[in-house]
């Protein structure tokens, strides 16, 4: 009975409402690996799908997950029911590269005009 303990149940819930899953995973799983199989799960017909890992966010019960820790460590008491399937949403990032070659070329048009009367 332990066993079936340490295996959940999850989900992912994407922006448009769709999901993927569920899946059952143990509570030894990292949060890096849900992000993988989420990643390789992504539908292909979805526009602005994520890259990589570093581009996909999970959130469990309000709180963002971190990459270092396990699904049991993420497990919330109140949320997360014995048997039940546990829904995890996905938010996708976009590259922040875009966002840091458009403020360095902003800061490069900018420039000081001095008039002397």
């Amino acid at each position: 009975m332990a066993g079936s303990q340490d295996q959940l149940e999850i989900k992912f819930r994407l922006s448009d409402g769709t999901d993927i899953g569920p899946k059952s995973y143990s509570a030894a799983t990292s949060i890096v690996t849900l992000k993988e199989s989420v990643l390789a799960q992504w539908p292909k017909d979805k526009e602005y799908g994520p890259r990589t890992v570093k581009d996909l966010k999970l959130i469990s019960a309000g709180k963002v997950l971190e990459n270092n820790k396990t699904v049991g460590d993420c497990q919330s008491p109140l949320c997360d029911l014995p048997g039940g399937v546990t829904t995890m949403h996905v938010v996708v990032q976009p590259p922040s590269v875009e966002e840091d070659m458009k403020v360095a070329s902003e800061a490069k048009q900018s420039k000081c005009v001095c008039v002397i009367l």
